[in-house]
């Protein structure tokens, strides 16, 4: 009887064991999760207040003034980017004051 005490000690220190390393376990997985969302939130919206969503894609409009032999500047793609944020624009409001839902071809 003596040896079954003695094993049934040993095996409660060893669980006792597995249960700490556990929670210290799951302890540093939630803090890192947590420092993780706060810094990607933070970069989302910095980036989404500062320019607007792209409407072009910017290797097709760069291998297009690379095919006339000429070189785009970094600004270049945003520049059109926002004209043609200006073109849709004026292209609704024409559609409004003709009192249609539609953009058509003929409002750009």
């Amino acid at each position: 009887m003596a040896k079954k005490k003695a094993k049934k000690k040993k095996t409660t220190k060893k669980a006792a064991k597995k249960k700490t390393t556990k929670k210290k376990a799951t302890k540093k997985k939630k803090t890192t999760k947590k420092k993780a969302t706060k810094k990607k939130g933070t970069k989302k919206k910095a980036k989404k207040a500062a320019q607007k969503e792209m409407l072009v894609v910017t290797s097709k409009v760069k291998a297009y003034i690379k095919s006339k032999g000429l070189m785009t500047s970094s600004d270049a793609v945003e520049a059109i980017n926002d004209k043609i944020y200006a073109m849709i624009d004026d292209a609704a409001a024409r559609t409004e004051s003709n009192r249609r839902s539609t953009v058509k071809p003929q409002d750009l």
